[in-house]
């Protein structure tokens, strides 16, 4: 039996996933344009568009966050460690 769209719907967690990849996405797009962008007008529109997205991924997140569908590890010290010993590495080499 073939499924229409009306028999198929997200749960919440899924639509929240789904808007928080859209937005991450545009994100990217918006980047692109950005760096690829040779008109100061054009720019200021992207940026602005950027900013708009950028506030709409975290208040997603928050959501996602605030209903325990996104969870967050800390950082072990080990690896904030190691991490920061790779940055240092690479900032002396470019120094």
């Amino acid at each position: 039996m073939k499924q229409s769209k009306k028999d198929i719907s997200l749960n919440e967690k899924d639509a929240l996933q789904d808007m928080l990849d859209v937005e991450k996405q545009l994100l990217t797009f918006y980047t692109t344009a950005l760096t690829e962008g040779s008109s100061k007008s054009f720019r200021k529109e992207i940026m602005k568009n950027y900013s708009s997205s950028a506030e709409d991924q975290f208040t997603v997140y928050e959501q996602m966050l605030s209903r325990g569908y996104y969870e967050v590890a800390p950082a072990q010290k080990q690896m904030l460690d190691q991490k920061a010993e790779i940055y240092s590495k690479v900032l002396k080499q470019i120094s």
